[in-house]
């Protein structure tokens, strides 16, 4: 089977002691003083979420004494990447959210630099991506859809908030590619953000939209559309009546991890530090609380670990980008 996740990349929760100044946000208690998360793009988007969702656990637990936030947008990301790397020396309290589109980016040249110029904390969490409609949509199942596409390639239009080559838009041709169609075939409608995604997906300008569990839940919840499947092994507890891509005949799984890194030199006691507070969160109701708001998977996947996990994403987004004619 082809696919863009590690089955092992699962979260293994281990049991920690908590003291009992656990859940009082004191500086003097805080196993790191503070954090400054750097977000590559704007507020309300998935860097965005998961950073302040991070940050709101660990403050809550008492884990981390202040968290603050800073939005730097551009570039497709780099101009937060670029800042952390002119600016090493005195970004020792930082720590940059990002996720697959690093990786993405850095091959297509979006921006010079990768992940390697970095120094890679952790990976934390996982987003799976789904495929929307609107209610009134046609389409029931995930296996109509590919039906339609099998008949006439053009008839099935897929929304994306994002440019051709793409997240969105990889994810899309890769399930359709596993299905047994040609993913050159997809017809791919790129929309700038998810917002626009979303209004032609709902006048009908496109047929699906490809984005984001979390995006998706939120919309569905709104009663504005309906959920034909998702990209993970099996459906979640958080949204049972979810399907997935599996179960509808697709062998193909991914999952969009979001984690964090910090500027290239930092010294190898703050990665540490750093390392051991986000661990220690997942065993916190603060962040049962984030993380199902979410419908977030739970991972951790620190230093070494989470290097090796960005190469094999880079050699396997990048076979299939070749072979999509983006590389």
């Amino acid at each position: 089977m082809f696919t863009l996740s590690r089955r092992s990349f699962v979260a293994t929760m281990a049991a920690v002691g908590l003291s009992a100044t656990v859940g009082m946000a004191s500086a003097q208690a805080a196993d790191v003083e503070k954090i400054h998360f750097l977000i590559p793009g704007g507020a309300g988007g998935g860097w965005d979420g998961t950073a302040r969702g991070t940050g709101e656990a660990l403050t809550k637990a008492g884990i981390v004494g202040q968290a603050s936030y800073e939005n730097m947008s551009g570039g497709g990301g780099g101009k937060a990447i670029a800042h952390l790397i002119e600016t090493a020396g005195r970004q020792d309290d930082t720590l940059m959210v990002n996720s697959t589109p690093i990786v993405i980016r850095s091959l297509t040249k979006v921006f010079p630099q990768s992940f390697r110029d970095l120094t890679p904390v952790a990976g934390t969490i996982g987003d799976y991506a789904a495929f929307v409609v609107p209610n009134n949509s046609k389409y029931q199942n995930f296996s109509e859809v590919i039906a339609d596409f099998m008949a006439d390639p053009s008839s099935v239009k897929v929304a994306g908030g994002s440019a051709r080559g793409s997240m969105d838009h990889l994810v899309a041709a890769y399930a359709f590619k596993a299905a047994g169609g040609d993913p050159k075939k997809v017809k791919y409608i790129p929309y700038d953000a998810g917002g626009k995604a979303m209004a032609g997906l709902l006048s009908g300008e496109t047929s699906m939209l490809s984005t984001g569990l979390s995006e998706a839940l939120d919309l569905a919840r709104a009663g504005e559309v309906r959920i034909l499947a998702m990209t993970g092994e099996e459906r979640i507890k958080d949204a049972p009546e979810v399907p997935t891509l599996k179960e509808q005949g697709v062998d193909a799984t991914f999952v969009n991890w979001r984690g964090f890194f910090a500027a290239p030199g930092i010294s190898a006691d703050k990665v540490a530090a750093f390392q051991a507070a986000l661990e220690k969160m997942y065993a916190t109701p603060e962040w049962e609380e984030v993380r199902k708001r979410n419908g977030w998977v739970e991972i951790y996947n620190p230093g070494d670990k989470f290097v090796s996990f960005l190469e094999g994403q880079e050699q396997v987004i990048g076979d299939l980008m070749k072979e999509l004619g983006f590389l």
